[in-house]
């Protein structure tokens, strides 16, 4: 059998997606952007149907649409005639161009090529375009979600006079953790910039007539000002010792970044809201105050349900970690933390967040690939799965339940509307984890029990 070790090199159902699909959703929450891929048009249609089934939104890709021929004489034509199909059918503010495996291998110089499109540009007015580098065999969706905030960042931010605002870089979040964070913003009296902001563009309301490109999204503005708020707060530990756009904000306008957790569960959300009353200079709310009493009640009471359950956690590397600093607080035992990402800081990262919570620390693996996560965690016997959809066939194979979070989720309805953050999102899971092991012990049971 396959195992971490082995020289077998082949992936069997990825625990990760491509490249250039995280590029496409971090453009997808800008105003008036249009994403746009410098690949074959297979490449636009497969990630317009994994953002579709878990979003349940219409979603537009661009593609230069690259064939064999253009394999051999390189791109640059397609490319240009296709900026110019987006400037005329959409309208765009913004055009993010995201590379692709074929583009990068055939050596396509995609900078360069914008360049030489705005020179032959006759048009005034023209839209920002913002380019990124996102071959699929150099990393995973994550890096080129954070590669693509990161150049929209280094073309658009402007220094300034320090604003009041910051800066709130969160990562690939759901819609609804991007809303309940302005809600917090707003509760702390700070007015925030939140880079990208998905959180009507990917889960806008029903609308009588289709639009090319839907409202929402940090507006281009909003993006130029971000040199000039006086802090960024950035999420994702394994970002720590990244050159990621808060860093580059730091570096060249002197906004000062506040790296921290992805702030799921007790802990990781104290941090935030500590830093958000420094910042703000007021204490916490109340409403949230109360929240965190509640959720510390729901640790109590949900205690002896899940205590000592062994769970196998996966998915995106700081999703996981946050994932795995909730379930230490609440007594599961992460034995294997599993991702397809290979950041090199995950073991760390997931040592610094259970510091001493668990009986032995779990088994952390990178650049795992379902079978391999499949070959490890056989014989760990887990009482539970907390991931993505694709690891239900496992779940099915060793008759566990399966809580699903982070992206895809393409079983289940809701997936834009799965709260993980703050107290609000812990009481979510903590339900929802809970609510899992009482209906396996009901299904289980000749008993069936009724009252539990």
């Amino acid at each position: 059998m396959k195992n971490h070790e082995s020289p077998y090199i082949s992936t069997t159902n990825a625990c990760k997606l491509c490249k250039p699909l995280g590029a496409c959703l971090a453009f997808r929450g800008i105003e008036g952007a249009v994403p746009f891929l410098h690949g074959s048009q297979g490449c636009a249609t497969y990630m317009r149907r994994y953002v579709i089934s878990h979003f349940r939104e219409p979603m537009d890709i661009a593609s230069s649409s690259l064939g064999e021929k253009h394999a051999v004489y390189g791109g640059g034509p397609n490319l240009k005639q296709g900026l110019k199909n987006v400037m005329t059918k959409y309208g765009a503010g913004l055009i993010g161009v995201a590379s692709t495996c074929l583009t990068e291998t055939i050596g396509d110089d995609l900078p360069g090529i914008v360049r030489e499109f705005r020179r032959e540009l006759e048009e005034p007015g023209a839209p920002e375009i913002v380019t990124v580098s996102t071959p699929s065999y150099s990393g995973t969706h994550m890096e080129g979600f954070h590669a693509a905030v990161k150049a929209v960042v280094a073309k658009l931010a402007q220094g300034g006079e320090t604003s009041e605002a910051i800066n709130l870089l969160p990562g690939f979040i759901s819609p609804a953790d991007i809303r309940y964070l302005k809600e917090i913003l707003a509760d702390f009296g700070l007015p925030g910039i939140i880079l990208p902001d998905i959180s009507e563009t990917l889960d806008g309301p029903a609308q009588l007539d289709y639009d090319k490109i839907p409202a929402g999204g940090t507006p281009l503005n909003a993006i130029k000002a971000m040199g000039s708020s006086r802090a960024t707060l950035e999420f994702g530990r394994t970002l720590f010792a990244e050159e990621t756009a808060g860093r580059l904000l730091e570096a060249r306008f002197g906004v000062p970044c506040r790296p921290l957790g992805l702030p799921i569960g007790l802990r990781e959300t104290d941090e935030f809201f500590h830093v958000l009353k420094e910042v703000a200079g007021r204490p916490i709310p109340e409403k949230h105050a109360q929240e965190r009493g509640r959720l510390i009640d729901a640790y109590v009471d949900g205690h002896k349900y899940i205590f000592n359950k062994r769970a196998v956690v996966y998915g995106e590397e700081d999703l996981v970690v946050g994932l795995v600093s909730f379930l230490a607080e609440i007594g599961v035992n992460p034995v294997l933390v599993a991702s397809g990402g290979r950041s090199g800081r995950l073991a760390q990262a997931v040592a610094d967040v259970i510091g001493d919570l668990l009986p032995e620390p779990p088994l952390v693996r990178e650049g795992m690939d379902f079978y391999e996560i499949a070959a490890e965690a056989e014989a760990l016997k887990p009482d539970l799965l907390v991931g993505h959809s694709k690891g239900y066939h496992l779940a099915k194979h060793w008759q566990a339940p399966l809580v699903r979070v982070g992206f895809p989720i393409h079983d289940r309805f809701g997936g834009p509307r799965t709260l993980h953050l703050g107290y609000r999102g812990a009481q979510n899971l903590l339900d929802r984890i809970v609510n899992a092991m009482i209906e396996r012990k009901q299904e289980t049971s000749p008993v069936g029990y009724g009252y539990i």
